[in-house]
């Protein structure tokens, strides 16, 4: 694991069904899907910027929001970072990386 590896949340209001199903398969192929429109990341900052730069590719700014939320390094997530109340998503172990 890269000592600058962060977890990013990612969560995104987009009211087209095409953009919204764009986006989710954009950011299924960099994380995992915690909730419908919310996604955990583990990536270097480098990705997460290029990350940043295919969602604006995608979205309307004047309709769609995407909130990236920087949660941290890796390194540093000694505790469980997620807690849930009915069911429960599975999130990729943090030895995963995409860089």
């Amino acid at each position: 694991m890269r000592d600058d590896a962060r977890r990013t949340l990612i969560a995104y209001d987009v009211p087209s069904d095409r953009r919204r199903t764009k986006l989710a398969k954009l950011i299924l192929s960099y994380g995992d899907r915690i909730q419908y429109s919310v996604f955990i990341v583990d990536a270097a900052p480098a990705k997460v910027r290029c990350i940043k730069d295919e969602v604006q590719e995608l979205i309307d700014p004047d309709e769609d929001s995407v909130l990236f939320c920087d949660l941290g390094l890796l390194a540093r997530l000694d505790e469980p970072t997620f807690s849930y109340i009915g069911r429960a998503r599975e999130v990729t172990e943090s030895d995963v990386l995409i860089l």
